[in-house]
């Protein structure tokens, strides 16, 4: 790979603290993961031995979800946009996943099954309403200077929310005999506290006076998206090709001889890596070139990909899941701070918008092509394709022309 000619940035205010409103939305974040995840992480048994659900309609689901989800970030973020305002489509998405909290908990009886699924789906409408948006606010109340720890800190905080809670759902299975019910009623709590936190602590900065509505998509707009910002969506698709869903790190674990009740705790080791590690290295991406840095964090899911591949014990196995969370925490804040980099302010939600479908897309078609190679060549191919998923991503960083898509900030 050649070297990358641009120098490390440097910051003219290194000591600055990120703003307040990045650390509210961090934590804003926190609450809705740690919400969502009490319940998800329960949903599955809860539907298939409460409900009585089959695992086909709960495959339908999860997949119908998943998919509204990415039609909707794309709208969303050009809605806000259009309306120069991403404060409001943000309070509307987290509003309408914290409405949907209670619906779980009042799910049972012959309506249940249909009580969860429009629960579900409208859950997955209010993340596709916020999640552009909210990464666009990101960008806008940062400084440029300072988006790589901003979207790390965010990263983060929405990590800790992801392994707190499951680990809170766990605990009060067992306190309160496995009642599904009460633990999603608890779960509505956190939801709401994630709701009035963003309606009064984040304040949206002010769009400047006089700048003209236009369609986010018309042709002359699309225009306005540089090539390294498509070149950055390339990466992202790329990235998660060789990723895939963090579903086949739980199957391997179960392989690897981890007692049943121990593997939702794999989930739980890679959330905390990866939230421990996605802030350090959000501030390492200002001030280093981030085209190493995404090599870097290639290299280190190449080596995740190979210790899953041949891990024959519960120890392998964890180190494979610690690197994965590295490699995380190493890319995700990035990729997403070069999106707002390249993207015009005006553009910023749409430019997230395109960024989720186009990843979303591709971790639709990794997961595909792992279960495949998981189901007829078993898990030891599904983790060697992602090495060779790393190893041609490697090399397309590595062919890119000096200055095109990347500048070393």
């Amino acid at each position: 790979m050649k070297p990358d000619p641009s120098p490390p940035p440097t910051p003219s205010k290194p000591a600055q603290a990120l703003p307040t409103g990045i650390w509210v939305l961090g934590f804003v974040s926190l609450l809705m993961d740690i919400s969502s995840e009490m319940i998800h992480s329960l949903l599955p048994l809860f539907m298939a031995g409460t409900l009585g659900m089959s695992v086909a309609l709960i495959g339908l689901l999860e997949g119908l979800a998943e998919a509204t989800a990415l039609i909707v970030k794309v709208f969303s973020g050009v809605i806000s946009d259009w309306f120069g305002k991403r404060k409001p489509l943000a309070v509307l998405g987290y509003g309408l996943g914290a409405a949907t909290k209670p619906l779980f908990a009042l799910a049972s009886g012959g309506a249940g099954p249909a009580m969860v699924f429009s629960a579900r789906l409208l859950d997955r409408v209010g993340k596709g309403i916020r999640g552009a948006p909210r990464d666009a606010l990101v960008a806008d109340i940062a400084p440029p200077e300072q988006r790589g720890a901003a979207f790390g800190l965010r990263q983060s905080l929405d990590t800790v929310g992801a392994f707190l809670g499951p680990l809170l759902a766990v605990g009060l299975m067992l306190l309160w005999a496995n009642d599904f019910r009460a633990v999603f009623a608890v779960a509505v709590i956190p939801a709401v506290l994630c709701v009035l936190l963003l309606v009064m602590g984040v304040q949206e900065p002010e769009r400047p006076a006089g700048a003209p509505r236009t369609n986010p998509i018309s042709r002359a707009n699309l225009k306005r998206l540089p090539r390294a910002y498509w070149w950055v969506v390339g990466v992202g698709a790329v990235f998660t090709l060789a990723r895939f869903s963090e579903a086949f790190l739980v199957l391997r674990a179960e392989q690897t001889g981890v007692a049943l009740a121990l593997v939702p705790l794999v989930m739980v080791a890679m959330n905390a890596v990866y939230s421990v590690s996605a802030y350090p290295f959000g501030k390492l991406s200002d001030r280093v070139p981030r085209q190493r840095l995404l090599v870097a964090g290639l290299l280190v899911l190449l080596l995740a990909d190979i210790v899953l591949a041949m891990a024959a014990h519960w120890g392998a196995l964890l180190v494979g899941v610690a690197l994965w969370g590295v490699h995380m925490g190493m890319t995700q804040g990035l990729l997403a701070a070069m999106v707002a980099e390249h993207a015009p302010a005006d553009l910023r939600g749409t430019a997230f918008g395109f960024f989720n479908l186009v990843s979303g897309l591709a971790m639709l078609l990794a997961s595909v092509i792992a279960g495949l190679l998981w189901q007829n060549l078993g898990p030891a191919w599904t983790f060697g394709a992602g090495a060779v998923f790393c190893v041609l991503a490697t090399v397309a960083l590595g062919m890119r022309r000096a200055g095109v898509g990347m500048r070393a900030a």
